[in-house]
Order: structure tokens, then sequence, then C-alpha cells
């Protein structure tokens, strides 16, 4: 058992010796680095996907468009679209891949987590990490080669807001005393996945994290990551991975490479997670960026065919007496 066993978000997506699915947004493919994100066609394919057994939705951190990196993510900032997306589903997880504690002052990171917590009913897994686009630390006149050390203040002055009432905290970036942080979360803590090593040493992250969001490699040189990940005392702390697909629309069709992913059919598909889960990841989040096909199309055949082997957990099944969904 965990300490947020009941957390409905980590439960949903988390189980020893269990896989579930997760979806990025932007939930369509797309070519150059700038989605058509059409928010209607968003919603809709978000509730498709909960009603289908996806285990979470996946909101991106991308300050600035940095022609260079070819990828925007989903324009529009990850607060502001977690909450309303937020407002349109009633049960599956809310989850960041991920938040740059970097660039955001930890004060303004604590306030807006908790207020989603709390707003979803307990919803959101927080992914967090470093950030690695020197334009946007330029731009906000933040020094790169500090990022790992801020990356451990920002997380260190978020549990304490959300841990105690009128913290004292004396940082490089926060001197709080006399105020406090409002909302806290229902738990007075959200579990906090750390995204690849952000700078930071295997036992620090297990030490300090609630879990490892971690990058595509081969089953096999993921498998050796996940050896080393368990070998720490820290007990069941699940392993996350993103991956990018292309669903072909020949069931069988073999796999071929695409960057951080393949194309294959969904048969080839349900057997790769199968490997994955075997060698011990706990949730794949799907990009559907490099695909061929329309993604509604894709979320309806990955509900049909691939969801049903790694469904959500039974917890996210409950109703939630905050929030019901809204018609788009």
């Amino acid at each position: 058992m965990t300490k947020f066993e009941s957390h409905r978000g980590y439960s949903s997506m988390f189980k020893e010796g269990h896989l579930t699915l997760g979806l990025f947004f932007a939930i369509e493919s797309y070519q150059g680095a700038v989605p058509e994100m059409d928010v209607v066609s968003q919603v809709r394919l978000a509730k498709m996907a909960e009603s289908a057994g996806f285990a979470a939705l996946f909101f991106r951190d991308v300050p600035l468009h940095v022609p260079s990196f070819g990828d925007v993510g989903h324009i529009y900032d990850p607060w502001v679209l977690l909450g309303h997306v937020g407002a349109h589903t009633s049960r599956i997880a809310l989850a960041t891949g991920s938040i740059i504690t970097t660039l955001r002052h930890p004060l303004h990171v604590a306030k807006a987590a908790a207020s989603v917590d709390r707003l979803s009913n307990q919803r959101l897994v927080l992914g967090l990490a470093t950030g690695d686009r020197p334009t946007e630390f330029a731009a906000v006149r933040q020094p790169i080669e500090n990022r790992g050390e801020l990356f451990r203040e920002a997380l260190a002055v978020m549990r304490t807001a959300w841990r105690e009432d009128f913290p004292r905290v004396s940082t490089p970036r926060v001197d709080l005393s006399g105020g406090d942080t409002l909302p806290k979360p229902a738990l007075r803590d959200i579990p906090v996945l750390v995204t690849g090593n952000s700078r930071q040493s295997v036992p620090w992250i297990a030490e300090h994290s609630d879990g490892w969001l971690y990058y595509p490699q081969n089953v096999d040189s993921q498998a050796e990551t996940i050896r080393h990940w368990r070998s720490m005392p820290q007990g069941f702390k699940p392993f996350s991975q993103s991956l990018y697909i292309d669903l072909a629309e020949d069931p069988d069709a073999p796999p071929t490479p695409i960057f951080l992913g393949f194309k294959s059919g969904h048969r080839f598909l349900v057997e790769y997670l199968r490997s994955l889960r075997d060698s011990g990841v706990n949730h794949v989040g799907f990009n559907l960026k490099y695909g061929s096909r329309p993604a509604a199309d894709v979320v309806r055949e990955l509900g049909e065919y691939v969801v049903p082997h790694f469904p959500a957990h039974d917890l996210q099944r409950l109703p939630n007496p905050f929030c019901a969904p809204v018609e788009a």
C-alpha cells in the first residue's frame, strides 16, 4: 500500500505488476511543429478515451515556440487546458508530462497543482521536469546551468506548501513567512513523477518522487533501467514511459521505426505492451503526432482492441461527485 492508495488519478494509473495506457495532447497527427488543436475535437477525443478505459491524459508544458525543437505540444498553457479538460471529464487521470519547474515560481506551481487536485477530485498526477531549451531559459533570465538545483528547490518548496499551514520557507527563489498557499491538496500531498533524470541521481529520484516518467527505449534497455530502479530501497514506485505510435490499418502489420516509437498493427502493439509490462513498466502514454490516420479512428481502434488488455484500474470507475461530464 502507498500513501496515494486512495488518490483517484494515481490509483487509476498504477498498480504493481500491471500496465495501463494514456494519451498525450495534442490527440492528433500533424506535420511540422504546430498542431491544429481544435479544442472541441480534443475534448471529444478525451471523453472517448475516458469511456474506452484509458487511464490518463497527459498535458505538456512548452512555454515558447522554438522552431529548432520541432514541436510546441498542445499550444495552450497546461494549467488552463487542465482545467478545461478536467471540467469535461469525470474519471480519467490528468497527468502532466511535464511541468517545467525551473521556469515557473514554485509557489505558483504549488497553488496551481493544488487547485487542479481539488477541482478534479484528486485526479492530478504531477510530472515535473527541468526543461532543456536554452531559448526559454534566456527568455526568463534563468541560468540553464542551475536547473538541477532549481528542480530540487521547487519540489521541496511545493511539498512544504502542500503539507504545512503558514510555513516558513527560505530558498534562492522563496522567502515565505506570514503567508500561506491555498487550497491545500486533499491529501496534503500530490503524486509527483520525475521526468527522465532531471539532472538528479536515481537514488535521489527514488527517495523524493512517487514514480519515474522515462523515455522509450528498446525493451531490453528499458528492462535494465527498471531493474536499476527496482533495486532502490523505496518499495514499489511506478515506472512510466511515453511512446510514439502510428497505428496501421492492417491489424497484422509488422513494426517499422518512427521517431521514439514505431508504426504497426494493433496485434503487434498488444504484444509489445505485454513485453513492457513483463519488464516492469506500469504505464505507457501514447503520442500520436507522427500518425498517418485520423486520431478519432486510432483512439476508437485502440479502445476496442488494445485498451481492454491494459485497462484503467477499478477506482477510476467510481462516480465523481464534484465534476460531472459536460457535452462538448
